[in-house]
């Protein structure tokens, strides 16, 4: 039976200085990569036919180490539909400068809402649009032929996935929170069907 192992990149220096990310290219901080290096303890014991991750530095470095530590060299799949959601004209701002500028009711609407997006960005329903597709014409292909798939990419676009393996509404996706570092693995069938569901923890 297939695993599917979802996780979130490590701690990237905007997420530590509490900044919108995005599409931007940031690095890990070195909490990030120790988290990189725990996910990997996490996941021990389990063998990856295959990686999937985003164009982006932050999540590539994670795999980078996540990969070296556990002592494997699947092929690598780098892909712009598992970036981060685009945060538009919030992007590179602190939060709290964020809530400021343009109130905190309005910031907080275009953060856990499914379908409203932040000026010039996407929401987590437009996130989810180039997400999935990717994952039928992709993910689930691997799966199909019983390989087992590790994916490193970033919060949005994880919960993205995590809305479609376990059956999620919109409304319940944005309620939830995906841990820098923290895998969430799946026994999948072949055709996709979540069997069980586990967060690997060290």
């Amino acid at each position: 039976m297939p695993i599917l192992a979802l996780v979130r990149h490590g701690q990237s220096l905007w997420n530590h200085e509490n900044r919108f990310t995005g599409f931007v290219d940031v690095p890990l901080t070195e909490q990030g990569r120790g988290e990189a290096r725990k996910a990997a303890e996490a996941l021990k014991g389990l063998k990856f036919d295959v990686a999937y991750t985003s164009a982006l530095t932050r999540a590539q470095e994670t795999l980078a180490i996540l990969l070296e530590t556990l002592g494997q060299r699947p092929p690598v799949i780098r892909d712009a539909a598992l970036n981060e959601r685009h945060y538009g004209d919030l992007q590179g701002l602190n939060k709290a400068d964020a809530a400021k500028a343009f109130g905190e009711k309005q910031v907080h609407v275009w953060r856990r809402s499914y379908d409203v997006p932040p000026p010039n960005g996407e929401s987590l329903e437009m996130t989810a649009k180039r997400v999935l597709p990717f994952y039928e014409r992709a993910i689930a292909g691997d799966l199909r032929q019983g390989k087992n798939v590790l994916v490193v990419a970033h919060g949005n676009s994880n919960r993205s996935l995590v809305m479609r393996l376990d059956k999620l509404s919109g409304e319940a996706v944005v309620a939830l929170e995906l841990a820098t570092g923290v895998p969430v693995v799946y026994d999948v069938t072949p055709e996709g069907e979540v069997v069980s569901k586990r967060g690997a923890t060290p």
